[in-house]
Protein backbone atom coordinates (compact mmCIF):
# COMPACT_ATOMS: atom_id res chain seq x y z
CA UNK A 1 0.00 0.00 0.00
CA UNK A 2 1.24 3.50 -0.80
CA UNK A 3 -0.07 6.65 0.84
CA UNK A 4 -0.66 8.18 -2.62
CA UNK A 5 -3.73 6.02 -3.11
CA UNK A 6 -7.10 7.04 -1.70
CA UNK A 7 -8.28 3.63 -0.50
CA UNK A 8 -7.15 0.27 0.84
CA UNK A 9 -8.77 -3.13 0.74
CA UNK A 10 -9.56 -5.26 3.81
CA UNK A 11 -6.56 -7.53 3.17
CA UNK A 12 -4.24 -4.50 3.17
CA UNK A 13 -5.69 -3.28 6.45
CA UNK A 14 -5.21 -6.74 7.92
CA UNK A 15 -1.57 -6.65 6.81
CA UNK A 16 -1.06 -3.31 8.58
CA UNK A 17 -2.52 -4.81 11.74
CA UNK A 18 -0.52 -8.03 11.46
CA UNK A 19 2.72 -6.06 11.06
CA UNK A 20 1.74 -3.99 14.10
CA UNK A 21 2.37 -0.78 12.19
CA UNK A 22 1.31 2.47 13.93
CA UNK A 23 -1.53 4.41 12.34
CA UNK A 24 -4.81 6.13 13.20
CA UNK A 25 -8.07 4.25 12.69
CA UNK A 26 -10.81 6.82 12.17
CA UNK A 27 -14.32 5.41 12.50
CA UNK A 28 -16.93 7.92 11.29
CA UNK A 29 -20.01 5.88 12.25
CA UNK A 30 -22.22 7.07 15.08
CA UNK A 31 -21.17 6.26 18.63
CA UNK A 32 -23.80 3.54 19.13
CA UNK A 33 -22.67 1.57 16.07
CA UNK A 34 -19.03 2.06 17.00
CA UNK A 35 -19.54 0.74 20.53
CA UNK A 36 -21.56 -2.20 19.27
CA UNK A 37 -18.80 -3.39 16.96
CA UNK A 38 -15.43 -2.02 15.96
CA UNK A 39 -12.27 -3.20 14.24
CA UNK A 40 -9.97 -4.92 16.69
CA UNK A 41 -6.55 -3.25 16.78
CA UNK A 42 -3.33 -3.32 18.80
CA UNK A 43 -1.84 -0.74 21.22
CA UNK A 44 0.16 1.03 18.47
CA UNK A 45 -3.06 2.01 16.68
CA UNK A 46 -4.82 5.19 17.79
CA UNK A 47 -8.57 4.70 17.43
CA UNK A 48 -10.80 7.74 16.99
CA UNK A 49 -14.59 7.70 16.73
CA UNK A 50 -15.55 11.03 15.16
CA UNK A 51 -19.00 10.77 13.55
CA UNK A 52 -19.40 11.84 9.94
CA UNK A 53 -21.77 14.69 10.77
CA UNK A 54 -19.01 16.43 12.76
CA UNK A 55 -16.87 16.65 9.62
CA UNK A 56 -19.86 18.11 7.76
CA UNK A 57 -20.89 20.65 10.41
CA UNK A 58 -17.49 21.73 11.73
CA UNK A 59 -14.64 20.16 9.76
CA UNK A 60 -11.85 22.16 11.39
CA UNK A 61 -12.94 21.12 14.87
CA UNK A 62 -13.22 17.48 13.80
CA UNK A 63 -9.81 17.50 12.12
CA UNK A 64 -8.21 19.00 15.22
CA UNK A 65 -8.88 15.72 17.04
CA UNK A 66 -6.54 13.81 14.70
CA UNK A 67 -2.73 13.66 14.79
CA UNK A 68 -1.31 15.00 11.55
CA UNK A 69 1.90 12.95 11.52
CA UNK A 70 0.41 9.47 11.10
CA UNK A 71 -1.42 7.57 8.40
CA UNK A 72 -5.20 7.80 8.89
CA UNK A 73 -7.37 4.87 7.82
CA UNK A 74 -11.02 5.95 7.69
CA UNK A 75 -13.95 3.56 7.91
CA UNK A 76 -17.76 3.75 7.94
CA UNK A 77 -20.56 1.24 7.44
CA UNK A 78 -20.21 0.72 3.67
CA UNK A 79 -17.37 3.01 2.61
CA UNK A 80 -19.20 6.04 1.24
CA UNK A 81 -19.13 8.49 4.15
CA UNK A 82 -15.54 7.73 5.06
CA UNK A 83 -14.51 8.15 1.42
CA UNK A 84 -15.99 11.67 1.46
CA UNK A 85 -14.13 12.49 4.68
CA UNK A 86 -10.84 11.32 3.16
CA UNK A 87 -11.21 13.04 -0.21
CA UNK A 88 -12.97 16.26 0.78
CA UNK A 89 -11.65 16.94 4.29
CA UNK A 90 -8.46 15.11 5.23
CA UNK A 91 -6.33 14.92 2.10
CA UNK A 92 -6.93 18.57 1.09
CA UNK A 93 -5.60 19.50 4.55
CA UNK A 94 -2.42 17.53 4.05
CA UNK A 95 -3.28 14.34 5.92
CA UNK A 96 -1.96 10.99 4.74
CA UNK A 97 -5.39 9.39 4.67
CA UNK A 98 -7.00 6.40 2.99
CA UNK A 99 -10.49 4.94 3.01
CA UNK A 100 -11.34 1.31 3.74
CA UNK A 101 -13.07 0.16 0.56
CA UNK A 102 -16.51 -1.25 1.34
CA UNK A 103 -16.36 -0.18 4.99
CA UNK A 104 -17.33 -2.45 7.84
CA UNK A 105 -19.46 -4.57 5.51
CA UNK A 106 -16.40 -5.50 3.44
CA UNK A 107 -14.39 -6.05 6.61
CA UNK A 108 -17.07 -8.44 7.86
CA UNK A 109 -16.80 -10.49 4.66
CA UNK A 110 -13.01 -10.72 4.53
CA UNK A 111 -11.32 -14.11 5.01
CA UNK A 112 -7.61 -14.84 5.41
CA UNK A 113 -6.53 -18.33 4.30
CA UNK A 114 -3.38 -19.91 5.74
CA UNK A 115 -1.92 -23.39 5.31
CA UNK A 116 -0.94 -25.22 8.47
CA UNK A 117 2.82 -25.97 8.24
CA UNK A 118 2.34 -28.95 10.56
CA UNK A 119 0.21 -30.69 7.94
CA UNK A 120 1.31 -34.31 7.41
CA UNK A 121 2.90 -35.24 4.06
CA UNK A 122 -0.29 -36.67 2.55
CA UNK A 123 -2.58 -33.81 3.62
CA UNK A 124 -2.87 -30.06 3.36
CA UNK A 125 -4.84 -28.32 6.08
CA UNK A 126 -6.06 -24.77 5.39
CA UNK A 127 -7.47 -22.47 8.06
CA UNK A 128 -9.79 -19.69 6.88
CA UNK A 129 -9.93 -16.82 9.35
CA UNK A 130 -12.97 -14.55 9.18
CA UNK A 131 -11.08 -11.76 10.86
CA UNK A 132 -13.96 -9.46 11.79
CA UNK A 133 -15.89 -12.17 13.62
CA UNK A 134 -13.19 -14.45 14.97
CA UNK A 135 -14.63 -17.45 13.11
CA UNK A 136 -12.40 -20.22 11.76
CA UNK A 137 -13.22 -22.59 8.91
CA UNK A 138 -11.19 -25.46 7.46
CA UNK A 139 -10.40 -27.26 4.24
CA UNK A 140 -8.48 -30.55 4.39
CA UNK A 141 -7.04 -31.51 1.01
CA UNK A 142 -6.17 -35.19 0.66
CA UNK A 143 -5.64 -38.07 -1.74
CA UNK A 144 -3.20 -38.83 -4.54
CA UNK A 145 -1.82 -35.53 -5.86
CA UNK A 146 -3.99 -33.70 -3.31
CA UNK A 147 -7.09 -33.58 -5.51
CA UNK A 148 -9.90 -34.16 -2.98
CA UNK A 149 -11.07 -32.09 -0.04
CA UNK A 150 -13.31 -32.13 2.99
CA UNK A 151 -14.71 -28.83 4.27
CA UNK A 152 -15.29 -28.34 8.00
CA UNK A 153 -17.60 -25.61 9.35
CA UNK A 154 -18.03 -23.82 6.00
CA UNK A 155 -18.72 -20.07 6.12
CA UNK A 156 -21.74 -18.29 4.71
CA UNK A 157 -19.56 -16.73 2.01
CA UNK A 158 -18.44 -19.81 0.10
CA UNK A 159 -16.37 -17.94 -2.50
CA UNK A 160 -13.04 -18.20 -0.60
CA UNK A 161 -13.50 -21.97 -0.29
CA UNK A 162 -14.49 -22.39 -3.93
CA UNK A 163 -11.61 -20.17 -5.08
CA UNK A 164 -9.12 -22.39 -3.24
CA UNK A 165 -10.44 -25.69 -4.56
CA UNK A 166 -10.89 -24.40 -8.10
CA UNK A 167 -7.40 -22.89 -8.18
CA UNK A 168 -5.93 -26.23 -7.08
CA UNK A 169 -8.34 -28.31 -9.21
CA UNK A 170 -9.66 -30.03 -6.09
CA UNK A 171 -12.99 -31.85 -5.78
CA UNK A 172 -14.94 -31.42 -2.52
CA UNK A 173 -16.12 -34.83 -1.31
CA UNK A 174 -17.64 -34.06 2.12
CA UNK A 175 -18.97 -30.98 3.92
CA UNK A 176 -19.33 -31.14 7.71
CA UNK A 177 -20.70 -28.74 10.31
CA UNK A 178 -19.44 -29.69 13.75
CA UNK A 179 -22.76 -28.38 15.08
CA UNK A 180 -25.70 -26.18 14.14
CA UNK A 181 -24.12 -22.76 14.46
CA UNK A 182 -25.81 -19.88 16.25
CA UNK A 183 -23.21 -17.15 15.71
CA UNK A 184 -22.91 -17.23 11.92
CA UNK A 185 -24.75 -18.42 8.84
CA UNK A 186 -23.43 -21.77 7.66
CA UNK A 187 -22.47 -22.21 4.03
CA UNK A 188 -22.92 -25.97 4.26
CA UNK A 189 -26.13 -26.34 2.29
CA UNK A 190 -25.12 -23.77 -0.34
CA UNK A 191 -21.73 -25.42 -0.80
CA UNK A 192 -23.38 -28.82 -1.08
CA UNK A 193 -25.68 -27.54 -3.82
CA UNK A 194 -22.74 -25.97 -5.66
CA UNK A 195 -20.53 -29.07 -5.54
CA UNK A 196 -22.96 -32.01 -5.13
CA UNK A 197 -20.93 -33.10 -2.09
CA UNK A 198 -23.01 -34.40 0.85
CA UNK A 199 -23.55 -32.12 3.84
CA UNK A 200 -23.29 -33.66 7.32
CA UNK A 201 -24.76 -32.61 10.68
CA UNK A 202 -25.50 -34.49 13.90
CA UNK A 203 -29.26 -35.25 14.06
CA UNK A 204 -29.55 -33.88 17.62
CA UNK A 205 -28.77 -30.49 16.10
CA UNK A 206 -31.39 -31.01 13.40
CA UNK A 207 -34.01 -29.64 15.80
CA UNK A 208 -34.11 -25.99 16.86
CA UNK A 209 -33.60 -26.08 20.65
CA UNK A 210 -35.97 -23.17 21.34
CA UNK A 211 -38.62 -23.64 18.64
CA UNK A 212 -38.44 -27.45 18.88
CA UNK A 213 -39.00 -27.63 15.13
CA UNK A 214 -37.13 -30.03 12.82
CA UNK A 215 -34.75 -28.76 10.17
CA UNK A 216 -36.03 -28.51 6.61
CA UNK A 217 -32.56 -28.62 5.05
CA UNK A 218 -31.15 -31.81 3.49
CA UNK A 219 -28.30 -33.37 5.46
CA UNK A 220 -26.59 -36.66 6.16
CA UNK A 221 -26.42 -37.76 9.78
CA UNK A 222 -23.21 -37.70 11.78
CA UNK A 223 -22.88 -40.18 14.63
CA UNK A 224 -20.31 -40.88 17.31
CA UNK A 225 -17.46 -43.05 16.06
CA UNK A 226 -18.31 -42.49 12.40
CA UNK A 227 -15.16 -42.57 10.24
CA UNK A 228 -14.26 -40.98 6.94
CA UNK A 229 -11.41 -42.52 4.95
CA UNK A 230 -9.33 -39.74 3.43
CA UNK A 231 -7.10 -41.87 1.19
CA UNK A 232 -5.42 -43.50 4.17
CA UNK A 233 -5.89 -40.75 6.73
CA UNK A 234 -8.75 -41.31 9.17
CA UNK A 235 -11.27 -38.67 10.24
CA UNK A 236 -13.37 -39.77 13.21
CA UNK A 237 -16.49 -38.11 14.61
CA UNK A 238 -16.59 -37.49 18.37
CA UNK A 239 -20.02 -36.64 19.78
CA UNK A 240 -19.33 -34.10 22.55
CA UNK A 241 -22.66 -32.57 23.67
CA UNK A 242 -22.58 -29.43 25.77
CA UNK A 243 -22.39 -26.35 23.57
CA UNK A 244 -25.26 -27.96 21.66
CA UNK A 245 -26.84 -31.38 22.04
CA UNK A 246 -25.43 -32.47 18.69
CA UNK A 247 -22.03 -30.87 19.14
CA UNK A 248 -19.19 -32.83 17.57
CA UNK A 249 -15.43 -32.65 17.15
CA UNK A 250 -13.44 -34.28 14.38
CA UNK A 251 -10.28 -36.25 15.09
CA UNK A 252 -7.89 -36.55 12.15
CA UNK A 253 -5.07 -39.10 12.28
CA UNK A 254 -2.35 -39.52 9.69
CA UNK A 255 1.35 -40.40 9.67
CA UNK A 256 1.48 -40.61 13.45
CA UNK A 257 0.04 -37.12 13.94
CA UNK A 258 -3.30 -36.26 15.49
CA UNK A 259 -5.39 -33.16 14.80
CA UNK A 260 -8.56 -32.15 16.63
CA UNK A 261 -11.05 -29.91 14.86
CA UNK A 262 -12.65 -28.95 18.15
CA UNK A 263 -15.56 -26.91 16.77
CA UNK A 264 -17.28 -25.07 19.61
CA UNK A 265 -15.94 -26.99 22.59
CA UNK A 266 -12.43 -26.01 23.62
CA UNK A 267 -10.82 -22.85 22.29
CA UNK A 268 -7.27 -21.57 22.71
CA UNK A 269 -7.97 -19.30 25.69
CA UNK A 270 -11.48 -20.30 26.72
CA UNK A 271 -14.25 -22.85 26.21
CA UNK A 272 -17.64 -22.72 24.54
CA UNK A 273 -20.73 -21.58 26.40
CA UNK A 274 -23.57 -24.10 26.97
CA UNK A 275 -26.52 -21.69 27.13
CA UNK A 276 -27.22 -20.69 23.51
CA UNK A 277 -29.92 -23.35 23.25
CA UNK A 278 -31.63 -22.02 26.37
CA UNK A 279 -30.70 -25.06 28.49
CA UNK A 280 -27.57 -24.05 30.40
CA UNK A 281 -28.51 -25.93 33.58
CA UNK A 282 -29.12 -29.17 31.68
CA UNK A 283 -26.29 -28.94 29.18
CA UNK A 284 -23.50 -27.85 31.55
CA UNK A 285 -22.96 -31.37 33.01
CA UNK A 286 -22.81 -32.74 29.46
CA UNK A 287 -20.27 -30.06 28.60
CA UNK A 288 -18.13 -31.05 31.59
CA UNK A 289 -18.08 -34.73 30.66
CA UNK A 290 -17.33 -33.98 27.00
CA UNK A 291 -14.39 -31.74 27.83
CA UNK A 292 -12.82 -33.40 30.87
CA UNK A 293 -13.95 -36.96 30.22
CA UNK A 294 -13.18 -37.11 26.53
CA UNK A 295 -11.31 -34.28 24.84
CA UNK A 296 -8.69 -33.75 27.53
CA UNK A 297 -8.03 -37.49 27.53
CA UNK A 298 -6.63 -37.27 24.00
CA UNK A 299 -2.81 -37.34 23.58
CA UNK A 300 -1.08 -34.17 24.76
CA UNK A 301 0.60 -33.74 21.37
CA UNK A 302 -2.80 -33.49 19.61
CA UNK A 303 -2.91 -30.32 17.50
CA UNK A 304 -6.12 -28.40 18.29
CA UNK A 305 -7.84 -26.41 15.55
CA UNK A 306 -10.80 -24.49 17.05
CA UNK A 307 -13.81 -22.91 15.35
CA UNK A 308 -13.43 -19.54 17.08
CA UNK A 309 -11.13 -17.15 18.84
CA UNK A 310 -11.96 -14.14 21.00
CA UNK A 311 -8.91 -11.94 20.41
CA UNK A 312 -6.40 -11.70 17.58
CA UNK A 313 -3.59 -11.96 20.14
CA UNK A 314 -4.39 -15.66 20.45
CA UNK A 315 -2.74 -16.30 17.09
CA UNK A 316 0.79 -17.59 16.67
CA UNK A 317 3.39 -15.41 14.98
CA UNK A 318 2.45 -16.96 11.64
CA UNK A 319 -1.17 -15.85 12.12
CA UNK A 320 -2.60 -19.33 12.67
CA UNK A 321 -4.91 -20.09 15.57
CA UNK A 322 -3.73 -23.47 16.83
CA UNK A 323 -1.88 -25.10 19.72
CA UNK A 324 -1.23 -28.54 21.14
CA UNK A 325 -3.54 -29.95 23.75
CA UNK A 326 -0.68 -29.87 26.24
CA UNK A 327 -0.23 -26.13 25.65
CA UNK A 328 -3.94 -25.56 26.22
CA UNK A 329 -3.87 -27.49 29.49
CA UNK A 330 -1.06 -25.23 30.66
CA UNK A 331 -2.41 -21.82 29.66
CA UNK A 332 -6.19 -22.07 29.30
CA UNK A 333 -7.70 -21.26 32.70
CA UNK A 334 -11.07 -22.74 31.71
CA UNK A 335 -9.44 -26.16 31.32
CA UNK A 336 -7.94 -26.33 34.79
CA UNK A 337 -9.08 -29.38 36.82
CA UNK A 338 -12.42 -28.93 38.59
CA UNK A 339 -15.10 -31.18 39.99
CA UNK A 340 -18.39 -31.26 38.09
CA UNK A 341 -20.08 -29.12 40.74
CA UNK A 342 -17.24 -26.58 40.65
CA UNK A 343 -17.41 -26.51 36.86
CA UNK A 344 -21.17 -25.95 36.95
CA UNK A 345 -20.83 -23.00 39.32
CA UNK A 346 -17.97 -21.54 37.28
CA UNK A 347 -19.85 -21.85 33.99
CA UNK A 348 -23.15 -20.41 35.20
CA UNK A 349 -21.32 -17.42 36.70
CA UNK A 350 -19.30 -16.79 33.52
CA UNK A 351 -21.98 -16.53 30.83
CA UNK A 352 -21.97 -13.39 28.63
CA UNK A 353 -25.18 -11.67 27.61
CA UNK A 354 -27.34 -13.75 25.29
CA UNK A 355 -27.21 -12.37 21.70
CA UNK A 356 -30.86 -12.55 20.65
CA UNK A 357 -29.99 -12.57 16.94
CA UNK A 358 -28.47 -16.01 17.51
CA UNK A 359 -31.98 -17.48 17.69
CA UNK A 360 -32.70 -16.33 14.14
CA UNK A 361 -29.26 -17.38 12.88
CA UNK A 362 -29.94 -20.93 13.98
CA UNK A 363 -33.37 -20.77 12.33
CA UNK A 364 -31.71 -19.76 9.06
CA UNK A 365 -29.15 -22.54 9.38
CA UNK A 366 -31.88 -25.15 9.86
CA UNK A 367 -34.01 -23.87 6.98
CA UNK A 368 -36.72 -22.55 9.31
CA UNK A 369 -36.28 -18.92 8.25
CA UNK A 370 -35.58 -17.41 4.84
CA UNK A 371 -34.00 -13.98 4.71
CA UNK A 372 -32.51 -11.53 2.22
CA UNK A 373 -28.80 -10.74 2.20
CA UNK A 374 -29.09 -7.41 4.02
CA UNK A 375 -30.89 -9.09 6.92
CA UNK A 376 -28.23 -11.81 7.03
CA UNK A 377 -25.54 -9.11 7.13
CA UNK A 378 -27.33 -7.54 10.09
CA UNK A 379 -27.59 -10.87 11.91
CA UNK A 380 -23.86 -11.45 11.55
CA UNK A 381 -22.68 -8.01 12.70
CA UNK A 382 -20.03 -8.02 15.37
CA UNK A 383 -17.64 -10.48 16.95
CA UNK A 384 -18.79 -13.97 17.80
CA UNK A 385 -19.79 -14.47 21.44
CA UNK A 386 -19.57 -18.25 21.65
CA UNK A 387 -17.09 -18.43 24.53
CA UNK A 388 -17.44 -17.76 28.25
CA UNK A 389 -17.36 -14.13 29.40
CA UNK A 390 -13.79 -14.58 30.68
CA UNK A 391 -12.60 -14.71 27.06
CA UNK A 392 -13.59 -11.09 26.43
CA UNK A 393 -12.02 -9.52 29.52
CA UNK A 394 -8.65 -7.87 29.84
Amino acid sequence: MTTEQNAIRPNELQLLLHRREPFVLLDVRNQEDFERWRIETHPDVQVRNIPYFQFVENPDQAVAQLPSDKLVVAVCAKGGSSQWVVQEILRPRGFRAVNLNGGMLAWAQYYQARELPESPPHLRIYQFDRVARGCLHYVVVYGPNHKHAIVIDPPRHTEPILDLVQHNQVVITHIIDTHAHADHISGGVALSRATSAPYYLHPYDGIHPLDVLPATIPYEMLKDGMRFDLAGAKLQVLHIPGHTLGNTALLLEDSGRTYLFSGDSIFLRSIARPDLGGHAETWTPLHYRSIFGRLLELPDETIVLPAHYSRSQEARKDGLFTATLQELKQRNADLQPRSESQFREYILNSLPDFPHQYVDIKRVNLGLLSAHEEFLDELELGKNVCALATAYKG
